[in-house]
């Protein structure tokens, strides 16, 4: 069973070599998808196979080889083993003797396959997962050779769900006609739940694997209103056919997107709170915004792959952070919450930001070009140096978007940005340059934005967003009341009956005594403390007060006297004005439509 019938968007290249892969997994439960590549008349006398470090959408060096095992090549037609070495982190190299020499090569190995995330892959006895990155080894050089993968599952209950065009004479044998189109398609094996529905004349279906406590009937509503919406946006659906590929676990969250299809994970039981469903809902918006922006619409530095190492950019931030602040939006223009829910959810997002401190720290470019070594590495200090370029680039784009729609009286908006640079770049696959955005953006604009780009994308200059949200009636509230302890700059959580310190605030009181992460709490003025206890007992003192703070650091005893701060905020809030004006209630409703 397939998912698509077009297999690419980009026309295949005449090649004479073609790569088949078979991919069985005759135990699932030992987590071990076992390949067997195939590759016929290779002419050369050393053949160098390499596997991807990262996969696109997710921009961090992975290091896929290291759960390949047992690898192992021969002459297919004589079975003759075949030297195999490994030259590098991530390739193999095949010594091919004069007399194997344009014959055919089998190469055969193992991947452990026991990380359930939308990036990775996993098998166990109730389904197989695997991203084309994570699996397939190529030959540099030989990227757009014709692709064949075979699926052998387990048992014959099992069902083979992907976007690549089916081979039309052999079963469950799938079709792509250059690399990036084989490391852009996931597949889903076993037996999992099918629901076909259409949206704007073309077939989609939601393929989920798992139990959990979903409407679907309510999902594929909410999805149609999702699709329309976005197609609205950008005047047109890229894609003959489309699914939404779910994983239900306890406690998960992640998504990936791909040209014909998205990879989701999510909490089973997180559909029947109106909150955690407006937040799956959100994630859906998010990676079906990406079917434009990104798979098709990317800066020149992704324009072409390298899956061997990094691959830079500064415009992730308009790449995620554009994407982050219509996933916003979009459920709210899709009738899926109204204003009360919009303002929910960005509330969350601007109260992230303003108590991030890296945001002073971290311009949003260096953000997006840092992608690779700190978005997801984090460690302790990461909120003390760094911002996420999904959260300030949404919030940047969110300043654009207004900025816009006042300037021209929401006769133009950040739609008209998308839309231009999907005409211009994104249907024929063109990179961008940063300059090329930038034009983009001020010639909706009308106006030159260099200040804005220097201040708020360049620099650290503060994002006048109450400014902003002002002029169309909202306005953000701290959160401040006689349950806000004074300042200490510390968090910390009970861990196996510890409280240990998670992250100590740059600049704090805390940090300026020497209190660091993974310290154990003790002690609070002399009396036993707990995680759970700290912002209670520090209700009891006010600002500018002393207190004693007993740790264990490095299994030493140490007591630090500490001067708290003044209150802070812990949150923000995004409220509509009492008494707005009629120029920001019609501003409001050009922009939110309410």
């Amino acid at each position: 069973m397939t998912l698509a019938n077009v297999i690419s968007d980009r026309p295949a290249v005449a090649q004479n070599l073609t790569l088949r892969y078979q991919v069985a997994m005759p135990q699932p439960e030992n987590h071990c998808f076992e390949v067997t590549l195939a590759i016929d008349a290779w002419t050369d006398p050393t053949l160098v196979l390499q596997m991807a470090v990262w996969t696109p959408g997710s921009y961090l060096v992975r290091e896929y080889a290291r759960h390949v095992q047992a690898f192992s090549a021969a002459a297919t037609e004589t079975g003759q083993p075949l030297t195999a070495a490994k030259i590098s982190k991530n390739q193999w190299q095949i010594e091919i003797p004069e007399k194997s020499q344009n014959s055919d090569i089998t190469v055969r190995y193992t991947v452990y396959a026991h990380e359930l995330t939308v990036r990775t892959n996993h098998l166990d006895a109730s389904h197989g997962y695997f991203n084309g990155a994570a699996l397939f080894f190529y030959i540099p050089g030989q990227e757009q050779s014709n692709f064949e993968v075979e699926i052998l599952p387990p048992q014959p209950t099992w069902q083979v769900f992907t976007s690549l065009a089916p081979h039309l004479d052999r079963a469950h044998t799938y079709l792509a006609p250059d690399l990036d189109t084989l490391i852009d398609s996931p597949f889903e094996i076993g037996p999992s739940t099918v629901y076909d529905f259409e949206a704007e004349g073309k077939p989609h279906q939601w393929v989920i694997w798992g139990s959990g406590n979903y409407d679907i009937q309510k999902i594929i509503a909410d999805t149609q209103a999702v699709i329309t919406t976005e197609k609205e946006i950008f005047g047109e659906l890229p894609y003959e056919q489309y699914a939404f590929l779910l994983h239900l676990a306890m406690n998960k969250y992640g998504g990936l997107e791909h040209k014909n299809c998205c990879s989701l994970i999510y909490n089973r039981l997180g559909f029947r709170d109106r909150d955690k469903y407006c937040r799956f809902m959100q994630l859906v918006a998010h990676e079906f915004f990406h079917l434009w922006n990104v798979k098709r619409l990317r800066p020149e530095a992704l324009e072409k792959f390298d899956y061997g190492q990094e691959n830079y950019t500064r415009s992730l931030w308009f790449c995620e952070g554009t994407t982050s602040y219509y996933d916003v939006l979009i459920p709210h223009l899709a009738g899926i919450y109204g204003l009360q829910g919009f303002c929910e959810a960005l509330t969350k997002d601007i109260s992230r930001y303003l108590l991030t401190p890296g945001r002073t720290i971290q311009t949003l470019t260096e953000s997006s070009f840092d992608a690779w070594i700190k978005l997801y590495r984090r460690e302790a200090h990461s909120e003390n140096n760094q911002i996420s370029y999904y959260l300030k680039g949404e919030m940047v784009s969110l300043l654009l978007d207004l900025l816009i729609r006042k300037r021209h009286e929401n006769r133009r908006s950040l739609d008209d940005v998308m839309r231009q640079m999907w005409e211009q770049f994104g249907r024929d696959e063109v990179g961008y340059s940063e300059d090329q955005l930038r034009s983009v953006v001020e010639s909706v604009a009308d106006c030159d934005l260099t200040e804005f780009f220097a201040q708020y994308l360049d620099g650290l200059a503060e994002l006048p967003l109450a400014e902003a949200l002002a002029d169309f009636g909202l306005q953000i509230q701290p959160q401040l009341s006689a349950k806000t302890p004074p300042y200490l700059g510390i968090r910390a959580t009970d861990d196996q009956g510890k409280a240990k310190v998670k992250f100590v605030a740059a600049g704090s009181p805390a940090a300026a005594v020497g209190i660091a992460p993974d310290n154990e709490l003790l002690a609070l003025d002399g009396w036993r403390l707990t995680a759970k206890q700290l912002n209670d007992r520090l209700l009891d003192y006010q600002p500018q007060e002393r207190i004693q703070l007993t740790v264990f650091q490095d299994e030493a005893l140490q007591t630090y006297e500490i001067q708290l701060g003044d209150r802070r905020p812990q949150s923000y809030k995004v409220l509509p004005v009492k008494n707005p004006t009629p120029e920001q209630s019609k501003l409001l409703k050009g922009w939110l439509k309410v």
